[in-house]
């Protein structure tokens, strides 16, 4: 949730600033409008004068916690700022009971309940009640080890491969045929694969599939060396598996962010897109995050992508067995972090629940 030196954040401030500091953030966060000294003073019963205040957030500036735009006279906080407020003062703020409600019946579903169609419903929930962006990432299946594979014939030119993996996912895929296949050679086929790949990740079949299948002994006539060679000639796009609609990352709808202050401009808007847009960068990104087994924050600079500079990023991990996603949100820097935070903690919890972890 923190940066390399957490204990470093906020050492060089005094009671007063961190005080000033918080208000600041808390009226930043809820205003959207640089905060001002009287403002400050007035509303947060800080217990000193205007003039006091003025000065300490004059002070904060210097020491890199806030800066201020062009003729204003409020200061707005800097990533250094959120961070320190994240880590050293914010206490996550509780559900109600109607809004963890709200997230298991939309996230809920009844009949076969595919990873795909839970975590999108998950993103889905967490755009409406974060008023952020929601974000997902895929397991990475190419690590996923093959339990076992079945070939059923379904015309007189195709068959059915399912393929289950050792995480209880089952993947389905159709293998057209240059004719008509006995059952006994499907059942001396599917033998072969299973001997020959059984136990095996789908990055290992797929580089080593050939290999695998070559002089393998399958009797005599009946197709079966035809249909071997099938699974030989198009191995990687057989054993190539994206879960999720659209490629491994999954995003909500841009609408939620675009209605923010922080988007209330053609430019930054185009900003928004082009971000959105980036799908093959946030999916590196969000995929090679490290949670620990918690949540992971990252505001502002501290993001990889220079494209995500004007974001933070609040995110968790899901499981479907032995394989892992991400889960969470992306919204501006200016965030209820308390509500946020809350809302992705216990997303993932259900989203790991729902899936059996």
């Amino acid at each position: 949730m923190s940066p390399d030196n957490p204990q470093a954040i906020g050492q060089d401030l005094s009671e007063r600033e961190r005080q000033v500091l918080e208000a600041v953030v808390r009226t930043y966060v809820d205003s959207a409008e640089p905060a001002g000294s009287r403002t400050l003073a007035k509303k947060f019963n800080l217990g000193v004068s205007p003039a006091t205040v003025r000065n300490t957030m004059s002070d904060l500036e210097t020491k890199g916690y806030l800066f201020h735009r062009h003729t204003s006279a409020g200061r707005i906080p800097t990533d250094h700022a959120y961070r320190f407020y994240v880590d050293r003062i914010m206490r996550p703020q509780p559900l109600t009971d109607i809004e963890r409600e709200r997230l298991v019946q939309e996230i809920e579903v009844t009949g076969p309940s595919a990873v795909d169609r839970i975590v999108q419903r998950a993103i889905r929930a967490l755009s409406v009640l974060s008023r952020e962006l929601g974000v997902a990432v895929a397991p990475n299946l190419d690590e996923a080890t093959v339990e076992r594979l079945e070939l059923i014939q379904v015309s007189s030119a195709k068959i059915l491969m399912v393929m289950t993996i050792k995480s209880g996912l089952v993947h389905t895929v159709y293998v057209d045929l240059p004719g008509e296949v006995q059952p006994d050679v499907l059942t001396s086929v599917t033998q072969v694969l299973n001997e020959r790949l059984g136990g095996l990740t789908l990055q290992a079949i797929k580089e080593t599939l050939p290999d695998r299948l070559r002089d393998t002994d399958v009797g005599d006539g009946g197709g079966a060396e035809e249909l071997l060679n099938i699974f030989i000639q198009s191995g990687s796009e057989l054993f190539d598996w994206v879960p999720l609609q659209g490629g491994n990352i999954h995003l909500g709808q841009t609408s939620v962010l675009a209605s923010q202050p922080e988007f209330n401009t053609g430019e930054q808007l185009k900003g928004l897109i082009e971000l959105t847009e980036q799908r093959d960068l946030l999916a590196d990104v969000l995929g090679n995050r490290e949670h620990r087994g918690g949540l992971k924050i990252t505001i502002g600079s501290e993001n990889p992508l220079e494209a995500l500079s004007d974001f933070t990023l609040v995110t968790a991990e899901y499981h479907v067995g032995q394989l892992k996603g991400v889960i969470g949100v992306i919204g501006p820097t200016r965030m209820p972090y308390e509500k946020v935070i809350a809302i992705v903690d216990y997303t993932s919890t259900l989203v790991n629940s729902i899936l059996g972890v």
